[in-house]
């Protein structure tokens, strides 16, 4: 948990410039046993303290993830621009991830979800690929969107 929070904390401050907030984790991002977020109803949309942005489309009623969980999804990510950079629906097949392994937007945003739940997260550069981005794929620098469905937290 703790080389957990360290490299997160690393991600965060190597992606942020002289002019670049560096938001710490928030707390759900981090501690196992975290208060729930607030109750979240369809169709509206909230901030985190990070800057994150979501939208639920679907209010599950499952098991919540911590941040050390696996987790089964089905995702689409995109640009600002609409460009789709990955998407697990359009192959078809559910992904599985490690909530600690992934971007910080990720780590942050899922632990807000439910199983069952469908959420949009619009995760700012600083909480993805920060300055440098994904050669190849994500520009430097990039605001991301992902449509997120959590299927399951998994054992």
């Amino acid at each position: 948990m703790v080389a957990a929070t360290a490299l997160a904390a690393f991600f965060l401050s190597a992606c942020g410039g002289k002019d670049e907030p560096v938001v710490p984790p928030t707390p759900a991002a981090t501690a196992p046993n975290a208060p729930a977020p607030p109750v979240v109803e369809q169709g509206k949309t909230y901030s985190t303290t990070t800057g994150m942005k979501y939208t639920v489309f679907k209010v599950g009623t499952g098991k919540r993830p911590r941040s050390f969980d696996r987790v089964r999804v089905h995702y689409h990510g995109t640009l600002q621009d609409g460009t789709v950079f990955d998407s697990s629906v359009r192959r078809g097949q559910p992904s599985e991830f490690p909530l600690n392994g992934v971007i910080p937007g990720w780590t942050e945003g899922v632990q807000l979800m439910q199983e069952g739940a469908k959420y949009r997260f619009v995760i700012p550069h600083y909480l993805a690929y920060g300055l440098e981005g994904k050669p190849g794929s994500i520009p430097p620098k990039a605001t991301l969107t992902f449509d997120i469905e959590l299927i399951e937290v998994l054992p």
